[in-house]
């Protein structure tokens, strides 16, 4: 894309932003001169590697505005009580402080939400890899009956009869009829617009500001084979600091595992496999692991450093399984939580683009 391009794309995100205020407004989806949806330009931040978003579903102003109301809007889910901001909150970086989330009829998630940011850097989501796409992300709550246990026939016939809706997808899609497609592509705009990059970390790694010599010293710790041994997995050079793949970490002994990625491919040496969650504001993302079973951060290392398990299935690239873990000393566990602490993007939690708009 020429520079031109993107000046013209982020000026009409601009101005989609500077409306924010007065998105409930119907008249605001109305395109009175046919002239078709704002194209909406998302910047790669300094540091970041390009991504990818396919011709199918390309950003648009109104279309990402319509996917951040739908996703703050209960209307999805049965009873009207839960949304997909219930499970994934603003000010915990898009996940949630309970270790399960509560659905529309007050029962628990199968696992802790995952944070949804930098999905544009993403393939393959939630815990069990049962999403191979970010429509698809997007979709798979809705119906789930624990979750939202909303038919598509009910979730359309309610959208189609909204005071506010029907405009908002013309704007967004034209004139076709809505469906659960549109909704899922309309939420994934919204979510890839969720972007966090704005960290000590990123600002050190693009050389603009310097680590405490303890935070250097917990950085070193993380990448060292020897000590630490977190890069196998946890990949710096990968924006959430994850492989995008999936491993059994010998959380459980081998009789308490659950199925993890197995339940999706049907693979038995998938076992136990469940996804390497993003280290990127681990401070408003508590509690950790898939079923949020550890409160705080010293919890997660002192599990690295002595729980883990060995057994068949644990990945062999956790080489100190057979020694219960890395056995980090107390110094040594400081220092990696100051480094990921560096992590930490506070303007994620509190930018208005990314808040309720019915609150605004």
């Amino acid at each position: 894309m020429n520079r031109s391009k993107e000046l013209i794309l982020g000026f009409f995100a601009l101005v989609f932003l500077s409306c924010e205020k007065d998105s409930l407004r119907t008249d605001r989806f109305i395109n009175d001169d046919n002239s078709g949806p704002t194209p909406y330009y998302l910047p790669i931040p300094d540091g970041f590697p390009d991504y990818y978003i396919g011709e199918e579903n390309l950003l648009t102003a109104e279309g990402v505005m319509l996917g951040r109301h739908l996703f703050y809007d209960p209307i999805l889910s049965k009873n009207n009580n839960v949304s997909c901001g219930s499970c994934h909150k603003q000010e915990n970086a898009f996940s949630d402080p309970d270790a399960k989330s509560i659905g529309t009829h007050g029962g628990e998630t199968k696992f802790h939400s995952m944070p949804l940011f930098n999905i544009a850097w993403m393939d393959q989501f939630f815990w069990d890899g049962r999403a191979p796409t970010r429509e698809d992300q997007a979709l798979q709550p809705v119906k789930n009956p624990v979750e939202m246990d909303l038919t598509w026939d009910e979730a359309i016939d309610r959208l189609n009869n909204h005071p506010l809706y029907p405009a908002m997808f013309r704007a967004a899609f034209g004139e076709v009829a809505i469906d659960s497609s549109l909704v899922a592509k309309a939420l994934v705009q919204f979510e890839l617009t969720i972007v966090s990059s704005d960290t000590k970390f990123d600002r050190y790694q693009r050389g603009v500001e310097q680590f405490t010599t303890e935070e250097l010293d917990g950085y070193k710790i993380f990448r060292d084979l020897g000590q630490g041994d977190c890069i196998h997995c946890h990949l710096p050079e990968n924006v959430n600091l994850a492989d995008n793949s999936f491993h059994n970490n010998g959380l459980d002994s081998e009789a308490d595992v659950l199925p993890g990625l197995s339940a999706v491919t049907g693979r038995s040496l998938d076992f136990g496999k469940f996804k390497t969650p993003s280290l990127r504001n681990l401070v408003f993302t508590a509690p950790y692991m898939h079923d949020g079973r550890f409160e705080t951060l010293e919890q997660v290392l002192e599990f690295y450093s002595t729980g883990v398990h060995d057994y068949a299935l644990v990945d062999p690239k956790m080489e100190f399984a057979s020694n219960g873990g890395v056995d980090l000393s107390t110094e040594q566990k400081t220092a990696v939580i100051k480094f990921l602490m560096t992590l930490t993007d506070s303007n994620l939690v509190t930018n208005p683009a990314y808040s309720d708009p019915f609150k605004n």
